[in-house]
């Protein structure tokens, strides 16, 4: 119920608790399903549906249960304890909620990709797996590697900043139905009474999210091993009919991407030798994160056995025309309005009214109401949210409360529209818009006065990189790292205690700066040449910025997945953007007194702001992109003045930012380029500008790079077998520093000074060796003190060998 009082409209939400899980929620119907007590609950059926929901849990409850699985603190049995309560909790807040189709298997313990490897049995031979039920020993070990071998690739899932495990395949990979995973979690939801959907990777999208394992022709057709995974996803759709699944669902969201002939007959080739194996259920495809093509959208709509087809509308609008120009009679549609990957809540009225134009081309009964893609790229529960005023808060839609709207508006197409629940929606709306706090009127004209200029430095990269170099006089092959250090209990506790008001300022003041010590007396002895101060202060190298900056807010509990057991929480960009004060000088010139050696300023770059936050939905995104760009340009004029000679702007998420569509990446590029030369511009020549990008496939976006103009790129490397290496292999010319990263750090592994040294010689075969740096992939932030020390030593070990080398040669 909703109530307005002065203009003032406060929502009144009906709170459903499930287990350990909170629903906010308003009075509902359901279809019929069967509670644990084994009562019928008879009520209308509304045509509802979820694409998948956030696993780790609205407390992080999965995250501590794998660490703690991890640091051998817990048992296999406790950690799947921990896994069936959230399965179950939100199983059953998605039934109450109203519901009909409810989808299973898009729990995982570490990537939904990860877990159709292990249901493939595609498992690469250094695992040492000799068969059977793939176990948490094979499957951590291929996601974070072991003491012997290293982790399984991991890149960017899409745009998304969530991670996936990369498989790794050839023709001699023997598959086999290796993990009942799909069938063992709908059995476990329907001895609850919920009858559910589950849900598959797709397998042509599985093949084309896949690599040619080490050893195996980069050329080898990866399509080509169809017809050996066919034979597995049949025994799993078997197990599924006779376990009485009666809907399952295949995630091909390859298909909203640039595909070739050949592409689109895989899948015209699959769904064709699995319709006998699917006769008997209802099967939907769905697809996400932006529109398919004309060719995609009649290679789809085309598929035999397929009974309905799942659309992102709110990435993919254009999809909307194709539907229109036509839709295969007697199928579902199920129709992606809510979005999954912000937080902001749906504007109802709208939606209602592009549901009512999808009932009049594809009927009255064939429209169901769903979220563009799975909820897991956006927090869990507003009710978790007691920080957050109600301004704002009326303006937000986290997963829970996504899924309450998913169901209002299936009830408002039934016919049974909530009119106080859309009363309510509408006056947060117009809240919302009509905010002062969401516009500043100077912010806007700085960032208008932009056009016109492109925002270059004065000199070519190889005058500054002289210039540099006789102020910061660094040996050939310098070391670094890339900003953070182990961030330990005592730390993170320290951090929480003042935030708490626990202690005082002067104490955390002075804890921070021992820490900070603590950090360069090791670098110090470890004999690195460009030193950080550790970010001790941070506790998200963007939720640290957001959170000095106008215009942002922030959650207490709004995490996200990104890989594994990482989460981030992703600021709230609500309003226009600027820097009221500085954000991290008094920290670097506080580290940089401490030491004779260049240490570096941290920043976040403005496109990596924007891409990791979620972002306003009421102006294009650039527009935002270039206020966050003026506030850090601000930030590294203020460190240039307070003596600070290398700054960092970290730029980690402007790959990932990357449309879908090949016609859309020139807009996004010029602009994301663009707002990364503002930040540094108009500093002095001897002032070394770095940047650093984390795991994504950068070779085709190396002439935007090189476009950003600055002076040393740090970039992941070792990870993804060194494949940046072959762009220049290719002989892609590239004159400024560059420091490929040397090891993985997303591993607990360590590795030798011989394999560092081994992977500095490959870089030196394509790379001059005066413009190559020598550092870790990312951040030590994940990592513990025992890992980074001797993993470090090795890697300032192997640098200073092959100095030797060179000066022996000369």
């Amino acid at each position: 119920m909703s109530q307005v009082t002065g203009g003032v409209v406060l929502l009144s939400l009906r709170l459903v608790s499930v287990g350990s899980l909170t629903l906010s929620s308003t009075p509902t119907a359901t279809s019929h399903f069967l509670r644990p007590n084994s009562r019928t609950y008879s009520v209308r059926a509304m045509a509802s549906h979820i694409v998948g929901y956030p696993r780790m849990g609205p407390k992080r409850e999965l995250k501590f249960a794998l660490e703690a699985f991890w640091d051998n603190k817990s048992s296999a049995e406790e950690l799947q304890k921990v896994a069936a309560n959230l399965r179950s909790s939100i199983w059953k807040q998605m039934a109450d909620a109203g519901i009909k189709y409810i989808p299973s298997n898009t729990f995982s313990y570490y990537d939904q990709v990860l877990d159709t490897t292990a249901m493939l049995g595609a498992v690469p031979e250094r695992y040492g797996w000799n068969g059977g039920e793939i176990g948490f020993d094979i499957y951590f070990s291929m996601a974070r590697g072991n003491a012997t071998v290293p982790a399984m690739e991991m890149t960017k899932w899409f745009d998304t900043n969530y991670h996936y495990i990369v498989p790794e395949l050839g023709p001699e990979v023997k598959f086999s139905y290796a993990s009942h995973k799909a069938v063992d979690e709908y059995k476990e939801a329907k001895s609850s009474g919920i009858d559910t959907v589950p849900v598959l990777v797709g397998p042509v999208s599985y093949l084309l999210l896949s690599k040619p394992a080490k050893g195996v022709e980069k050329s080898f057709p990866l399509l080509s091993l169809i017809d050996k995974i066919l034979p597995v996803y049949k025994e799993v759709v078997s197990e599924l009919k006779a376990a009485g699944a009666s809907w399952i669902q295949f995630d091909e969201p390859k298909l909203v991407m640039d595909l070739r002939a050949h592409e689109l007959q895989a899948f015209s080739h699959a769904y064709s030798e699995l319709e006998a194996s699917l006769s008997g259920l209802n099967v939907l495809v769905e697809t996400y994160f932006a529109d398919v093509t004309p060719e995609a959208y009649k290679t789809l709509t085309s598929l035999k056995g397929v009974t309905g087809f799942g659309f992102d509308l709110i990435r993919g609008t254009k999809t909307l025309d194709l539907i229109k120009s036509g839709f295969p009679s007697g199928k579902f549609l199920f129709a992606g309005v809510v979005d999954g990957r912000n937080i902001w809540a749906n504007d109802l009225s709208c939606s209602v009214g592009v549901l009512h134009d999808l009932e009049g081309i594809v009927g009255k009964d064939k429209v169901v109401v769903s979220t563009s893609c799975s909820l897991l790229h956006t927090a869990v529960d507003l009710a978790n949210e007691p920080k957050l005023d109600k301004d704002l808060k009326s303006w937000l839609a986290f997963a829970a409360q996504k899924v309450v709207e998913v169901n209002a508006l299936a009830k408002a197409l039934a016919g049974n529209r909530d009119e106080a629940f859309f009363s309510a929606n509408a006056l947060a709306h117009a809240s919302r818009k009509s905010s002062p706090r969401v516009t500043n009127e100077a912010v806007k004209k700085a960032a208008a006065a932009l056009k016109g200029s492109d925002h270059r430095r004065a000199t070519n990269v190889s005058e500054r990189l002289d210039a540099q170099q006789k102020k910061l006089n660094l040996p050939i092959l310098p070391t670094t790292t890339i900003g953070s250090f182990p961030q330990t209990m005592d730390l993170r506790r320290v951090r929480r205690e003042y935030k708490a008001k626990k202690i005082s300022e002067d104490d955390y003041v002075k804890a921070i700066k021992e820490e900070i010590s603590k950090v360069v007396k090791l670098q110090e002895e470890l004999d690195i040449d460009v030193l950080v101060h550790g970010e001790p202060e941070r506790n998200d190298m963007v939720e640290y910025f957001g959170e000095q900056l106008s215009g942002f807010a922030f959650s207490a509990n709004g995490w996200v997945q990104s890989y594994g057991s990482r989460c981030v929480k992703p600021p709230i960009i609500y309003g226009d953007v600027s820097r009221p004060k500085a954000m991290t000088v008094f920290w670097s010139t506080t580290a940089q007194s401490m030491t004779k050696r260049p240490m570096k300023g941290m920043l976040t770059g403005p496109v990596t702001i924007l891409n990791w936050s979620f972002v306003r939905n009421d102006q294009p995104r650039h527009e935002t992109c270039y206020q966050i760009a003026l506030a850090i340009k601000d930030e590294v004029e203020d460190l240039e003045r307070s003596g600070i000679t290398v700054i960092q702007i970290d730029e980690a998420a402007l790959r990932e930012g990357l449309p879908l569509r090949k016609s859309e990446h020139a807009f996004y590029l010029d602009w994301a380029v663009h707002s990364f030369r503002i930040t540094n511009c108009g500093i002095k020549d001897t002032t070394q500008i770095h940047t650093h990008m984390c795991y994504s496939n950068f070779n085709d976006i190396i002439l935007s790079i090189i476009d950003m103009d600055a002076d040393v790129i740090t970039i992941e490397n070792s990870r993804s077998d060194e494949k940046l290496l072959s762009v220049f292999r290719e002989g892609v010319k590239y004159g400024a520093g560059i420091g490929p990263g040397v090891y993985d750090i997303h591993s607990p592994r360590i590795p030798s000074t011989e394999e560092i040294a081994d992977r500095i010689k490959k870089m030196l075969a394509v790379l001059e060796s005066n413009i190559l740096w020598v550092n870790p992939d990312c951040g030590l932030k994940t990592r513990k003190y025992s890992e980074v020390k001797p993993a470090l030593n090795n890697m300032v070990t192997a640098a200073k060998l092959l100095r030797k080398e060179f000066a022996s040669a000369k």
